[in-house]
């Protein structure tokens, strides 16, 4: 289900009701004397089970956005609610337990570290969790099975081939059994078939309920998302697939990630 092009009240009370508003977004830099707009005034909103791509030119605000919406940044105003916390104005401390218990990450270099087996390197955001290592275990092998890589738990990422560092990269974004799934050009490091493979398990995690907001600047990859926002200039050039939604009042949020622990 998809919400809308724009809101101004997050549904948190509700299936399908929006999992992340952002409300008049901005996001602004100085470069000596000059101001860089690189989000101006962004509001919209995600719903539970969507999938989004974000599209636009290089400095359209996009990876910005991604920044603000993985809580790795902040907004210089507005409202950025995310699962039902207000993560507008916390503190370096809350924004990284709201990301450590609400948010997994795909990106396009896979960031595994090269030290650790593949199970270690799934098990990492468990570790962070204080998981026993018994569950972290059995967490760590159900989730290599379920992208196809139960037989390469002991192997490094050296030892894999781009498509399974990948998968493994997947595999470790689900690990904290995330509300939502932030990738960042997943498949910009693939050739043409991996990435395919890549896209047809992101689009089965979807289907299962996940939701995912993707960073792409490829056609036929935001093809695989059934909402698609194009950016430019640090504002929301247009929408695709998402219709107008019924706007109603949202329940009272709390004012930080304490109530996420």
């Amino acid at each position: 289900m998809t919400t809308a092009k724009s809101t101004t009240s997050p549904q948190t009370d509700a299936p399908g009701s929006s999992l992340i508003l952002l409300d008049n977004v901005k996001k602004y830099y100085y470069m000596g004397n000059q101001e860089v707009r690189a989000l101006d005034g962004v509001t919209v909103s995600f719903a539970q089970g969507d999938f989004w791509a974000i599209m636009g030119p290089s400095g359209s605000g996009k990876s910005t956005m991604l920044n603000i919406l993985g809580c790795l940044d902040h907004p210089t105003s507005g409202r950025f609610v995310l699962d039902g916390y207000d993560a507008s104005d916390l503190d370096d401390d809350e924004r990284s337990e709201l990301r450590l218990r609400r948010l997994g990450f795909i990106f396009q270099s896979f960031n595994l570290i090269p030290q650790l087996t593949v199970q270690e390197n799934i098990e990492l955001p468990l570790y962070y969790l204080g998981y026993e290592a018994e569950r972290s275990a059995r967490r760590a092998e159900e989730l290599a099975d379920m992208v196809g890589l139960a037989d390469r738990l002991a192997h490094r990422p050296m030892e894999l081939s781009g498509g399974q560092q990948q998968r493994v990269a997947v595999a470790r974004s689900l690990a904290n059994d995330p509300a939502v799934l932030l990738a960042d050009e997943p498949t910009g490091n693939l050739d043409s078939s991996t990435g395919v493979a890549i896209m047809e398990l992101l689009a089965d995690l979807n289907r299962q309920g996940k939701t995912i907001v993707m960073v792409t600047h490829e056609q036929n990859i935001a093809a695989y998302a059934a909402c698609r926002m194009h950016m430019l200039d640090g504002k929301i050039d247009r929408i695709e697939g998402v219709d107008e939604p019924e706007i109603t009042s949202p329940p009272p949020l709390p004012n930080s990630a304490e109530g996420s622990r």
